[in-house]
């Protein structure tokens, strides 16, 4: 066990999400072991990936440059007030995503949980070891000029969003468009029971 101070995992959990949403590769193996692996298990048709990839080349290819030729003004969320470590190094959390696919500048909406393992190194510095994440929806809404998706992300605190914070904004976006009944099922967090025992 690593037995991290809450700072440090945060610290690598932040890094992810600056090579993620700005589009940066070369910081993934500042946060991820080189063998590290990522999985996935995906609960809808509107995205797809790999079911795995071994290392941290292959990780930043998948998470970073291939997502980054097709998404952009993405902001990745992590619905909680902070991460928070069991006994075996595992930190599971919901999360948000809100972004524009490039192709047809829809608001693309998801949300789902990570389960992440912390270890450390063989020089002895603690990474990422591996990394499932879970997709359990993801929605694709009409969205000319952007306006739903800087309106979304402006009511969302960034990048750590309590569940209570999550509602409050997805409600006071929702309430300030007509047709936003697709951001309902978004005002909780997905279930993240099941990757517990993951």
């Amino acid at each position: 066990m690593t037995s991290l101070p809450t700072s440090s995992v945060q610290s690598l959990l932040e890094c992810y999400l600056r090579a993620k949403d700005r589009n940066r590769p070369e910081l993934i193996p500042e946060c991820f072991a080189a063998e590290a692996t990522l999985t996935f298990s995906i609960a809808t048709d509107e995205i797809d990936f790999p079911r795995s990839v071994t290392g941290a080349a292959g990780i930043a290819k998948t998470l970073v440059s291939d997502f980054g030729e097709r998404f952009d003004r993405c902001r990745t969320y992590y619905v909680c007030a902070e991460p928070e470590l069991d006994a075996h190094d595992v930190c599971v959390m919901p999360w948000l995503v809100a972004m524009r696919e490039k192709e047809t500048e829809a608001l693309r909406l998801g949300k789902g949980a990570y389960r992440w393992r912390i270890g450390r190194t063989s020089g002895e510095v603690d990474r990422i070891v591996a990394l499932h994440i879970h997709i359990e929806r993801m929605d694709t809404i009409a969205d000319t000029g952007s306006v739903k998706l800087g309106a979304l992300q402006a009511a969302l605190t960034y990048p750590w969003l309590s569940p209570a914070m999550l509602m409050r904004g997805v409600r006071t976006f929702a309430d300030a468009f007509d047709d936003a009944a697709f951001a309902v099922p978004f005002e909780r967090p997905a279930e993240t029971a099941s990757l517990h025992n993951g």
